[in-house]
C-alpha cells in the first residue's frame, strides 16, 4: 500500500515538471531537480569506456527496444525481504509491483537500474525497469517492464562493481571462494540476456572485478590471499597495466574515474581511446584508518569512504585529494551528496540520520529511525538529488528524508515486502 503522509508526495513536489507536458523528441536539457552536470566527461567515456556521449542514436541515449522515455527520473525503491521476496515501489505515483522470488540475500548492490542479489552460491539479477542515461550536459530517463532475467553462479558472496550506464559497458562480479572474476555485458543485460564477456580464474581471495573501458580492473593476491596489486586487463583478459594496491577493498565509479580503495590511498582508473591510466591518491601523513567502502550520489565526483575510524573520508576525484570528517563514533553508513552545500549524510549508530555540511559541521539530525534487526536484514542509506532513504529492517519500513530541509522525515514508506534490503533505482 502507498504510505500516508502529511507532506506532498514526490509527484506533487515535481508536478511543475510533469505539467509542462514536454514531448521528448530528441535531446532536451535537464529538468528542474535533476543533478547539475559540471564535468567535462562522464565515466561512460573516461572511466568505463562505454557508449560515446556524442552518439545521437537511440543506443547512444540509453534507450532500448520496448522502453518508454520519461520526463523526469523514474525513481523506485526495490525491496527484498530476508526470504527473497521482491517488490518495487514507484516513488512518484505509488504504484507497487511484485517480482521474484530471488535467493535469500546476504548482500544487495545496485547500479541505479538493477539489483544484484548475492548469497554464497551466486547472484540473482533484478531489473527494476527504471534508469537514467547521463549524456554529459543533460539526462534521458526510461521506463520498461521489470523482470528477473537470471543468475550468475559462483562460490562465495560476490562483490559486484558497476559502471555509470546500465545499457552500455559492463558489470563486474568477483566470487571470493572460487576466485572467479566475471564481466557482464550491460547492453545484453538491458535486453534480458545474461552474457559474460570475460571470466578469469585467479587465486581465491576477497577481490574486486570492476569494469574499465572494454575490459576490467581486477585484484591480484599473494599465495596467502592478501591483495597486493590491481591489474588492468583488456577484453580478452590480457594485462595492459598494473599498480600496487595493498588490501584493496571498496570500489565506486564516478563521472571522472573508477575508484578502488587501498591501504595507503585509492587508485583512480580511466580508459580513454584505448589508453588506460592508473593513478594513486595517497592518504595524508598520519591519516585515520583507510576507507574500505565508498558511497555517493550516483556519478558525483566526491565520494564518502568508511573504514574503522570514527569519521568519514571524503575523496574528491576532481582534485585527487582526501578530507577527513571526524565524528564521535563510526557511522553505520555514510554517503556524499556532492551538491552546492556539500552535504554529507550519515546513519549514526543510534539509528538517527545526521546531515553535515562541507566543513564537517552537523547541521541537522532526525530522531532514531532504525532499530536492531534480528531477521538477517541490513540497514542501508541512499541519496538522490533531493532525498535520502534509510530502511529499518526491524519494522520493515523505509524513511524518506529531506536532508536539505532540516533532515525532515517527509514520508514513512510501507512496501509490498519487508524492507530487509533496499536499493533505489531510476537514477
Amino acid at each position: 500500500m502507498f504510505p500516508h503522509s502529511s507532506r506532498p508526495s514526490r509527484t506533487a513536489a515535481l508536478a511543475g515538471v510533469a505539467a509542462l507536458g514536454i514531448l521528448l523528441a530528441g535531446c532536451s536539457a535537464s529538468p528542474a531537480g535533476a543533478p547539475a552536470v559540471d564535468d567535462a566527461a562522464t565515466a561512460g567515456e573516461a572511466a568505463a569506456g562505454e557508449a560515446s556521449a556524442s552518439d545521437d542514436t537511440g543506443a547512444g541515449h540509453g534507450k532500448i527496444e520496448g522502453a518508454v522515455e520519461a520526463p523526469e527520473p523514474p525513481l523506485h525503491l526495490v525491496s527484498i525481504d530476508a526470504g527473497g521476496s521482491v517488490s518495487l515501489l514507484d516513488l512518484l505515483d505509488g504504484t507497487e509491483t511484485e517480482l521474484g522470488p530471488v535467493r535469500a540475500p546476504e548482500s544487495v548492490t545496485t547500479d541505479g537500474r538493477y539489483a544484484f542479489v548475492a548469497d554464497d552460491r551466486g547472484v540473482d539479477i533484478v531489473d527494476s525497469g527504471a534508469w537514467t542515461w547521463d549524456h554529459v550536459d543533460h539526462f534521458h530517463y526510461y521506463r520498461a517492464t521489470p523482470a528477473v532475467p537470471g543468475s550468475v553462479e559462483g562460490s562465495g558472496v560476490a562483490t559486484v562493481a558497476t559502471g555509470m550506464l546500465s545499457t552500455a559497458g559492463g558489470t563486474g562480479v568477483f566470487f571470493p571462494e572460487s576466485g572467479e572474476a566475471v564481466l557482464l555485458d550491460n547492453a545484453a543485460l538491458s535486453q534480458g540476456e545474461i552474457r559474460e564477456t570475460l571470466r578469469l580464474e585467479v587465486a581465491p581471495h576477497d577481490g574486486i572485478m570492476a569494469p574499465l573501458g572494454t575490459g576490467a580492473l581486477v585484484t591480484e593476491a599473494s599465495s596467502g590471499g592478501d591483495v597486493e596489486r590491481l591489474r588492468a586487463v583488456d577484453a580478452e583478459g590480457s594485462e595492459v597495466d598494473a599498480i600496487a594496491c595493498a588490501d584493496a577493498s571498496g570500489t565506486i565509479t564516478t563521472r571522472l574515474a573508477l575508484v578502488v580503495g587501498c591501504a595507503d590511498g585509492a587508485v583512480l582508473a580511466t580508459a580513454e581511446e584505448g589508453a588506460t591510466e592508473l593513478t594513486k591518491v595517497p592518504y595524508p601523513e598520519g591519516a585515520a584508518p583507510a576507507a574500505t567502502e565508498f558511497s555517493a550520489r550516483k556519478g558525483r565526483p566526491t565520494v564518502a569512504g568508511l573504514g574503522d575510524g570514527s569519521g568519514v573520508w571524503l575523496l574528491d576525484t576532481r582534485e585527487q585529494s582526501w578530507r577527513w570528517i571526524p565524528m564521535p563514533e563510526r557511522p553505520a553508513a555514510a554517503t556524499a551528496v556532492d551538491d552546492e552545500s556539500e552535504h554529507l549524510v550519515a546513519l549514526a549508530p543510534d539509528g538517527s540520520v545526521r546531515v553535515f555540511d562541507g566543513s564537517g559541521a552537523e547541521v541537522a539530525a532526525t530522531d532514531p529511525l532504525v532499530g536492531a534487526a534480528d531477521g538477517g536484514g541490513r540497514a542501508s542509506l541512499t541519496v538522490d538529488a533531493q532525498r535520502a532513504y534509510v530502511n529499518d529492517p526491524a519494522t520493515g519500513v523505509v524513511h524518506e528524508i529531506d536532508y536539505a530541509d532540516g533532515a525532515r522525515v517527509a514520508r514513512t514508506l510501507e512496501l509490498g515486502t519487508a524492507a530487509d534490503f533496499v536499493v533505489e533505482t531510476g537514477r
